[in-house]
């Protein structure tokens, strides 16, 4: 396979979100690491990043979206995980929520459960907004490997593997978000 680089104008933006669209799997820039980005509602699609991660099936995948909406159509949200959401996303925090039964169970590894995050990246989001579907995205490395920060990094570990790379701005944060688990009585930091 013969990976695509995207470059950050507005056709690019379309092409790679269009590959999205097609059950295909494009890389792309937000403010903590890349991410391994696939549509979150084709389970053949997400089946297809971990294959391309060597990523333990048994472990859940974070769902990214560019706006509260997009959320609830996937999970329900209640009154203190929308608090959270409002006072915190978009944002490097990633929530956990009760899934909704449209999303397939490969993306959350068989639980009733699904970690959700609007990145805070202007670049992140615009590519999120384009996709127009919720988007599956683990970090893009091969699993066991450093998580990227850079579309180089993206470029040196997953090239011939995947689709596409959205080759955008070098990550701030450079570290994965902070999970917190909405479910419980307490909130907990996974």
């Amino acid at each position: 396979m013969k990976t695509k680089l995207f470059n950050f104008t507005d056709e690019q933006i379309n092409g790679a979100a269009e590959l999205i669209r097609q059950g295909k799997l494009v890389a792309f820039p937000t403010e903590t690491v890349y991410g391994l980005g696939a549509n979150a509602l084709d389970e053949e699609a997400v089946k297809s990043t971990y294959v391309a991660k060597g990523r333990p099936i048994d472990n859940p995948e974070i769902v990214h979206v560019w706006c509260m909406e997009q959320i609830e159509t996937f999970a329900y949200v209640d009154g203190r995980a929308k608090l959270l959401i409002e006072a915190f996303m978009p944002g490097s925090l990633t929530l956990v929520v009760k899934k909704k039964a449209n999303l397939p169970s490969v993306v959350t590894a068989g639980f009733d459960t699904v970690a959700v995050r609007m990145p805070q990246s202007q670049q992140a989001r615009q590519f999120l907004k384009a996709c127009q579907v919720p988007v599956a995205a683990p970090s893009a490395n091969t699993s066991g490997r450093p998580s990227p920060t850079t579309w180089k990094d993206v470029k040196e570990d997953l090239d011939g593997k995947i689709d596409g790379i959205l080759c955008g701005e070098d990550c701030s944060v450079g570290i994965e978000s902070t999970v917190l688990d909405t479910t419980r009585e307490s909130l907990v930091v996974l």
